[in-house]
């Protein structure tokens, strides 16, 4: 197979390409080209493992420029699509970016897909995937003893960056229905794991603790969210890419609901064990509590019964064991950190975590 990998750059994507090429390429992969625009959250210092790699192909460029997107779809065998906006606090504070990027940025891509699609011989069309991946949070929140979310439930966004995703979502399925193009879509829960950008709450969580600052966490901390560790997830993206059934949709989820709160207790238990403070106080007494951002969902919960059913995927980490290696590739990592950290991460970091007066 040739894949052409959207936003290979990024947290996730990078994780698929590295996991294709350094472990588990297979002898059907011949070909990986990487489309990203490198913006905040693209870094080639992701792909650097790979990059000597003679079946990997680098192309810095935008899903929104048709032109790049049709000259590399050519002899792909399937598009998988991760190129997104998907920080719900920055859609909060610009949820432009998200509507250019996730909404028209994937109508560009299933316009030019859906050329290059009509164009091959007949073989070579039903061998072809479009793979679009997507967030549990299109289907809204959920209220705590509710049941998790299933490929059934309806959608429901709360945030500019869910309904960017919904969107999206929403057209990936309509090419199917209107122009037989063979698409799936798999829709994920929280994702953890090495090259993490530090805006997320755990990467964020291990880099504050390591630096003595506050560990900031939104209201009252009881906000619930399904972690599912980055290699699973990827692992999860090729079974489907190799059996999933077109049209269908597929939820990814890690079956481990934690609250944000114990999240951060949990990394700083690990990071008493790991490398103790010089003082020897816990890093517990560095959580602070901050204002709640506008209408955080209280609950996610993934039911991905219907992946495991049907292509017999199941995660291999739990979350213990998956956050305990997270936690020691950020030990052993620093100078990755250092690197993608700079004066307008940190003026991102004043404007979204104001203190409360409230400590832990």
């Amino acid at each position: 197979m040739k894949l052409l990998v959207t936003g290979g750059a990024g947290f996730i994507g990078s994780q698929y390409v590295r996991s294709l090429l350094m472990t588990e390429r297979g002898k059907d992969v011949t070909q990986i080209t990487v489309l990203d625009l490198l913006t905040y959250a693209g870094n080639l210092a992701n792909l650097a493992p790979v990059e000597n790699s003679p079946w990997y192909t680098f192309v810095k460029g935008d899903i929104n420029d048709g032109a790049l997107v049709e000259a590399l779809m050519q002899e792909s065998d399937a598009v998988v699509h991760f190129a997104a906006e998907s920080h719900v606090d920055r859609s909060i504070h610009d949820p432009g970016n998200f509507v250019d990027t996730n909404i028209v940025g994937t109508f560009r891509l299933l316009e030019a897909t859906r050329q290059y699609w009509n164009s091959i011989d007949p073989q070579s069309k039903d061998r072809f995937r479009f793979l679009q991946i997507s967030t549990d949070e299109v289907y809204g929140s959920l209220n705590v003893g509710e049941a998790a979310f299933t490929e059934n439930n309806r959608y429901m966004p709360n945030s500019p960056y869910a309904a960017s995703k919904a969107a999206a979502d929403h057209l990936v399925r309509s090419y199917h229905h209107t122009y037989g193009l063979p698409v799936i879509t798999t829709n994920c829960s929280n994702n953890y794991g090495p090259y993490h950008f530090p805006e997320k709450l755990i990467p964020l969580m291990i880099h504050h603790a390591l630096s003595g600052k506050s560990l900031p966490i939104y209201g009252d901390g009881q906000q619930i969210r399904d972690w599912l560790y980055v290699k699973d997830h990827c692992s999860a993206v090729r079974s489907v890419l190799e059996a999933g059934r077109p049209g269908e949709i597929y939820n990814i989820g890690g079956w481990n609901e934690k609250t944000n709160l114990e999240v951060v207790q949990i990394i700083c238990d690990l990071l008493n064990e790991l490398t103790p403070r010089t003082d020897g106080v816990s890093y517990s007494q560095q959580i602070t509590f901050v204002a709640d951002r506008p209408g955080h969902d209280r609950r996610y919960a993934i039911d991905a019964s219907k992946l495991k059913n049907e292509l017999g995927w199941h995660p291999a980490e739990t979350f213990e064991t998956g956050l305990r290696k997270t936690v020691q590739w950020y030990l052993d990592n620093s100078s990755w950190v250092k690197s993608v950290i700079n004066g307008e991460y940190l003026k991102w970091l004043d404007k979204n975590y104001q203190k409360n007066d409230r400590k832990f």
